[in-house]
């Protein structure tokens, strides 16, 4: 029963993701989440109480898995110089992933201020994997530098979501290239 229960969940956060990113926020809801998985309405309720427990859960069961990958990408980068690098570009190189589409469709929605905190929760955690090696390269003030290098990825990210003009890898270059050497590109 236990495993059954597990393997629903699972089912039903597989088709919140989908939801998320094809359609984004408006896309997710109850019923369509039964609709995806065969379930019936009410019992799509057994396993989440709203909508925000189904963003809670998503952001708590990918998150950590999107900062994994960026983690090991900074890892083998040689120098911290390599690791801002590996930082925005693993980050940006997510955003055609399903598990980063919904994350940034989550991002964007109106939800209760606990799903906000755990958002903004993960959001430090991956600012916080930066701020050593900006550190070490000599800022003055390493942890306000990590979050608006952050603001850079971010604002790379929207762009490249919203399909824009230049090619996602311009895009992608040019965040780069802000990130090591500022606006004098």
């Amino acid at each position: 029963m236990a495993e059954h229960r597990s393997m629903q969940r699972a089912a039903l956060l597989d088709a919140a993701r989908s939801l998320l990113s094809e359609g984004g926020t408006e896309a997710l809801t109850f019923p369509a989440l039964a609709e995806r998985t065969g379930l019936a309405r009410s019992s799509v309720y057994e396993y989440f109480r709203s909508r925000a427990a189904v963003v809670e859960e998503l952001c708590e069961v990918d998150f950590p898995l999107w900062a994994a990958e960026v983690e090991v990408a900074m890892a083998v980068a040689d120098s911290p110089e390599g690791q801002v690098e590996a930082y925005v570009r693993q980050q940006l190189a997510l955003v055609g992933d399903r598990r980063h589409r919904a994350v940034v469709a989550i991002s964007a929605s109106e939800l209760d201020a606990g799903a906000r905190e755990k958002i903004r929760a993960a959001h430090g955690g991956l600012v916080a994997m930066i701020v050593e090696a900006l550190g070490t390269m000599g800022h003055a003030q390493p942890r306000l530098a990590a979050m608006l290098l952050q603001g850079v990825v971010d604002a790379a990210v929207r762009r490249i979501e919203l399909g824009a003009a230049e090619d996602p890898r311009a895009i992608t270059e040019a965040a780069v290239s802000m990130a090591l050497r500022g606006v004098r590109g």
